[in-house]
């Protein structure tokens, strides 16, 4: 029999209690669990006045509101507060009852502009939930893996104009430049007249300028190519997390910035938290960064990476370095000595034209006109040779491999679950905010989710769910 008695209930007057329309397994109710938000009072207290002014909202309530949009990825404020209005967990979640009014979508960012924009509130609030992570027992530092993804920026790819853009020092410059003289002066060279050494000196005013593409809609993305097609104004999210896929860090660059120059920030961030080993890809695999972490008694975990040597050509590793005399044997036995240092911190090492002039494998070695080959040798080459005996360890293979299951996951679950695709914030520290709460979230709910697992909150999960790899996202 066909039963139609859909608006029997519509208009009748029923009492209940809020806390009982929430399931207990609600992830909200989990994450309410999970973490004392009381800390947010702490960390927002010097932005309120402690005696006049009208009511302000309760600052834990403003903070939750941009969790539910982060946490679910909901694409705007606007529409997180249309979400609101219709939700009991959400409502139950920021405190409310069925007749609060909700508020208004531009409060948080009202807030966000007189009271937080200028403050670190964001990420003092990753930390604390970090923190919780730490406490628990959930994070092991011992292993990191380093990446970045890039987020579009909130600016039109037509609206752009040409810009003038000075390079900035690299971290290892002058070091390296150091490092320049000295080598040149134990081959009896003399010094090189550095970039920062002519006028303006330390300022900067000697060093190259480029013509970049720049966003007028938001000048601080910078633009983004992959391939040919992909070419977009962006953002670049440096981002670093242990084995088990827990957030330690993150930065925030222009999109335009490669991922070697990015990862010093990132570093100096995550440098004293315990590492043993730091996994990452063919972009952070340049001299300066195996230094930098060989040096720090950090082992470092690169990929092997194709050399880039023409078709028909002999590849480097056939021309053989010798260490004592400081010279490069070619495949027809021939030495090629030490020619320079050149001001990248390259070694230059040149044969003999009149050698080379007959040789049978010259088609095989260069096409120069002079018949002169180069070969050149980092002054740090040594410690990228480290990086390929570590590459060749056993295990290294299978710990490299990991990187999908713990940073690729991650910022495929970002993408596509919490909104980290794209942004309609506009400038690099509301990027900072979204990023923040993005990986704040994330790190929130692979807590609750943990903390039920185990038995510490909410009911217990099924043991079905207990035995699956999916069942923390």
């Amino acid at each position: 029999m066909m039963t139609k008695d859909i608006d029997k209930n519509r208009s009748q007057i029923q009492y209940f209690c809020m806390d009982d329309l929430v399931p207990e397994d609600h992830l909200l109710r989990l994450i309410e669990k999970a973490i004392d938000w009381n800390f947010i009072y702490d960390l927002v207290e010097d932005k309120y006045s402690p005696d006049w002014g009208r009511p302000s909202m309760d600052p834990v309530t403003l903070i939750k509101i941009p969790f539910i949009q982060y946490l679910y990825g909901i694409r705007s404020m606007r529409q997180t507060i249309k979400e609101i209005e219709v939700n009991v967990a959400y409502r139950w979640f920021l405190g409310l009852d069925m007749y609060d009014p909700v508020p208004h979508f531009t409060t948080f960012g009202k807030n966000y502009t007189r009271r937080f924009k200028d403050t670190d509130l964001f990420e003092q609030i990753f930390s604390r939930i970090l923190d919780e992570c730490y406490k628990h027992g959930f994070v092991d530092p011992s292993e990191v893996f380093v990446d970045a993804t890039h987020v579009k920026a909130c600016a039109n790819i037509h609206k752009k104009e040409k810009g003038i853009a000075r390079q900035e020092a690299l971290f290892y410059e002058e070091q390296l430049q150091k490092e320049i003289d000295e080598d040149r002066a134990e081959h009896g060279k003399k010094p090189l007249m550095h970039k920062d050494n002519g006028p303006g000196g330390p300022s900067g005013n000697g060093r190259e300028e480029k013509e970049i593409k720049k966003s007028t809609t938001d000048p601080e993305s910078g633009w983004f190519h992959k391939g040919e097609h992909k070419q977009v104004f962006a953002y670049t999210i440096g981002t670093a997390c242990d084995k088990n896929g827990w957030i330690l860090n993150y930065t925030v660059d222009p999109g335009n910035l490669h991922d070697s120059r990015t990862f010093k920030g990132l570093y100096d961030k995550i440098r004293n938290i315990g590492i043993e080993k730091l996994i990452a890809d063919a972009g952070y695999k340049t001299p300066a960064i195996a230094k930098l972490l060989i040096d720090d008694g950090i082992t470092p975990v690169f990929p092997y990476h194709r050399p880039m040597t023409k078709e028909g050509f002999f590849r480097k590793h056939e021309y053989v370095y010798d260490e004592y005399y400081d010279c490069y044997i070619c495949p027809a036995d021939k030495a090629i000595p030490y020619s320079t240092t050149n001001r990248d911190g390259y070694r230059e090492y040149r044969s003999n034209t009149k050698e080379c002039a007959n040789c049978p494998y010259l088609t095989q070695c260069t096409l120069s006109a002079s018949h002169q080959k180069t070969i050149t040798r980092h002054i740090w080459e040594p410690y990228m040779e480290i990086c390929e005996d570590i590459r060749h360890t056993l295990g290294m293979k299978d710990l490299y491999s990991r990187r999908k299951e713990t940073i690729e996951r991650l910022f495929g679950t970002a993408k596509e679950a919490h909104g980290f695709r794209y942004t309609q914030m506009k400038g690099k520290v509301r990027m900072r905010m979204k990023a923040g709460l993005t990986y704040a979230c994330m790190n929130l709910k692979k807590l609750a989710k943990m903390l039920q697992r185990i038995g510490k909150i909410g009911p217990k999960e099924p043991q079905y769910l207990k035995d699956s790899s999916f069942a923390v996202a």
